[in-house]
């Protein structure tokens, strides 16, 4: 008995014990569901929900007439929320409808997608990119299901077009160079914030009528640079460094009177669409980041240093010795060429080293060092791009006692090309320097002006008297019997300085050399100052023949677009009235150059089988007589060069309206037309590609050049 009752004891202890494990359950249950449940619930709603980042929409970069050079293309992406109130079967078939529509691909192939999701899912991707009127289309349905997305894209609408002033993003659209990266807080803007849920794997679901914090969308620059004038910098550097065989080479255009930067370019160059496509030296902003020894465009220093200090008389006579070599302090110093007995102005304009060597010796070091340093050297312009250097002028104790002669001439220092336009702005101006700056207006979304900048005056390098004597004897210099010859041009006043520097390499002076032009026009109203580098040419090591030629045809096609430099540059032209500048009519279809041969009076003799131009006789840009026939060889050109739905903008130079409209418009292109008559100029430059549908915008001369100065002669 006692046995019987013990076993009993035990199934009854351990049937207690299963009926407690249910009972502690259900009192678990009650107390989650109906004692903690709001905590729970605030908890879950903490981890469940979470937000993410609206992309803001990056600030546009204009140029000074407003043509877009930066901005951003739009990638549209389509989602669904099946499980959105209100949302019903039809109302996504629609959708799969209207999509079918604009990619071509079934609606039954979107109903799919949406069936084979998850029963769960709230975010169901349709689309990654869809064209802009796919997403209008869609918006216009207006359901609480449809979920529209915008991606943004950096995109540089003329590709390599001012790249190094532009510069590029990364990947996070964040700027990495030029304006991108002096504005990238600016331009970029506040991202907003999308509300979105999160499943328990972590995955993240957007849904409709999701709480949202809108972004502030970035600024927008408007620059200072005049998209023609950077196109014909861009062009004629190019084409002098490959003519001069140099490494590399800068050019920089600045309104003298302001500190607006025209121009800015650098060869070779690089596409910011594709940035990592190309050498990361090309992406390097030579302008403001390669320091270089000058040479003879820092006797604009001596020069005016000692005119102001009154060492130097204009009418002095400097003795240059016989073989053009004198030792100064135990180191020998050089002329380019025995120059024999020389004025003031002869030192200058022929580049007398050892002449301007003997002047600057008159001056203490103080002195010479104080008007390098006014004339901004030894410290940066402050100029709105990055990484600047500040070149490097030594302070006086610093120096041996050669310094002075040596600096005097443009060694023993080290300065920036846009510190060496600056100080030659200076001159231009009368000698009130002026700050370079490249963006004049910040503008929000809507277009209200947010900071207008105004031109900065830094100091003044010198009296205006100085600066109004030394003037003519710059504008020597481009004479032919100054060392700037090849930079001149017929009925334009130019004032400016040659540089040849030997470079300075592993501190040895090496026999390789940089060539360099600084100067200004017309000298009457200085309008435009520039200067030109080039990196080792071979063709010439003299910056008057190199840098000079290059400037000369910068000059040369900006006058052209200015009216009134254009109306004087007519009065040095008579002379050439009964000749013509041979066209360029290589790459062109065989009838779109026999037109422009008809346009200029010229006959040709073609041979060769094909359709195009490959080669001509003589070369484009000589000047010919009317009776001058030209030889042209004619054969087939690849097609495939030529991207889909792109055309190859031709040279329009020399054409008249009505037959570059016809030319172009024949390669389905758009034409914007400035002025009249013969086209002088174009942008973009001739051998690009163009999406077609797209401008070329070109400009004319009233009256052919033959005819203006006829007329201007007997007036």
């Amino acid at each position: 008995m006692n046995e019987r009752t013990a076993i009993m004891g035990r199934m009854f202890m351990l049937l207690g014990l299963l009926f407690l494990l249910p009972a502690a359950i259900l009192l678990q249950i009650f107390r989650v569901n109906m004692l903690e449940a709001d905590g729970l619930k605030e908890l879950w709603n903490k981890q469940a929900i979470d937000t993410i980042p609206i992309s803001a929409q990056r600030g546009n970069i204009f140029d000074t007439n407003g043509s877009l050079l930066a901005t951003n293309s739009v990638n549209y992406k389509v989602a669904v929320d099946p499980l959105a109130p209100t949302t019903t079967r039809e109302h996504l078939n629609n959708i799969a409808t209207v999509l079918s529509r604009h990619t071509g691909r079934s609606a039954t192939h979107y109903q799919n997608v949406i069936r084979n999701s998850s029963n769960r899912s709230r975010y169901i991707v349709l689309e990654r990119s869809i064209p802009v009127n796919a997403y209008d289309d869609l918006k216009e349905l207006g359901y609480r299901s449809l979920i529209l997305e915008e991606e943004y894209r950096r995109n540089y609408n003329f590709e390599s077009l001012s790249a190094h002033t532009l510069g590029f993003v990364n990947h996070n659209v964040d700027g990495m160079s030029g304006l991108e990266n002096s504005y990238n807080n600016l331009l970029k803007g506040r991202d907003g914030l999308q509300q979105v849920r999160k499943d328990r794997s972590n995955r993240i679901f957007a849904y409709v009528g999701a709480p949202q914090k809108l972004p502030e969308q970035g600024v927008n620059l408007h620059t200072t640079i005049d998209a023609y004038i950077q196109a014909i910098t861009e062009e004629e550097l190019e084409s002098g460094i490959k003519r001069h065989r140099a490494n590399y080479g800068t050019a920089i255009v600045m309104d003298p009177k302001t500190g607006a930067i025209k121009a800015l370019a650098n060869y070779p160059t690089f596409d910011p669409n594709n940035p990592s496509s190309i050498d990361s030296e090309n992406r390097r902003n030579y302008a403001v980041s390669d320091m270089i020894e000058p040479g003879s465009t820092f006797k604009l220093v001596t020069a005016i240093a000692a005119v102001e200090q009154g060492v130097v008389d204009f009418e002095e006579i400097f003795e240059t010795p016989e073989n053009g070599q004198k030792i100064i302090h135990g180191q020998m110093m050089r002329d380019h060429d025995p120059l024999g007995d020389l004025d003031f102005t002869g030192v200058i304009a022929k580049s007398s080293n050892i002449a301007t060597s003997e002047i600057a010796m008159r001056l203490k070091p103080e002195t010479l060092y104080q008007y390098a340093r006014n004339m901004g050297f030894g410290t940066p312009t402050n100029i709105d791009l990055p990484n600047e250097m500040d070149g490097r002028l030594q302070r006086p104790y610093e120096w041996s006692r050669v310094t002075l002669p040596w600096m005097s001439i443009g060694y023993e220092v080290q300065v920036t090309p846009i510190q060496m336009l600056q100080a030659y702005g200076a001159f231009a101006n009368g000698g009130r320097m002026m700050r370079p700056y490249i963006v004049e207006k910040i503008t929000d979304e809507y277009g209200n002006i947010i900071e207008e900048k105004r031109p900065n005056m830094v100091r003044r390098i010198a009296k205006e008297s100085t600066i109004n004597k030394l003037t003519p004897v710059f504008e020597e210099v481009v004479t032919d019997s100054g060392t700037a010859g090849w930079a001149s041009v017929e009925g334009l006043r130019i004032a400016g300085k040659t540089g040849t520097a030997q470079k300075l390499v592993d501190g040895r002076y090496q026999a390789t050399y940089r060539a360099s032009f600084a100067g200004f026009f017309p000298v009457e109203d200085p309008k435009y100052v520039m200067f030109v580098l080039l990196d080792e040419p071979l063709s010439s090591i003299y910056g008057g023949y190199t840098a000079g030629s290059i400037f000369k045809e910068i000059a040369t096609r900006i006058a052209g677009l200015d009216n009134e430099i254009h109306r004087n540059l007519l009065e040095g032209n008579f002379a050439i009235a009964d000749s013509v500048v041979t066209p360029k009519i290589e790459g062109l279809h065989r009838n779109d150059a026999q037109m422009l041969l008809d346009s200029k009076n010229l006959t040709a003799s073609f041979t060769g089988s094909g359709d195009f131009v490959l080669e001509q006789q003589p070369e484009p840009g000589e000047r010919i007589t009317g009776n001058t026939s030209l030889n042209v060889k004619l054969g087939t050109m690849e097609s495939d060069s030529i991207p889909d739905g792109y055309a190859l903008i031709p040279n329009l130079r020399d054409m008249s309206m009505r037959q570059a409209t016809t030319l172009l418009l024949s390669r389905g292109l758009e034409i914007e037309m400035i002025g009249s008559g013969t086209i002088y100029t174009q942008f973009p430059r001739a051998g690009d590609f163009m999406k077609k549908g797209r401008t070329v915008t070109v400009r004319g001369k009233a009256r052919e050049m033959q005819q203006a100065t006829v007329v201007a002669a007997n007036e």
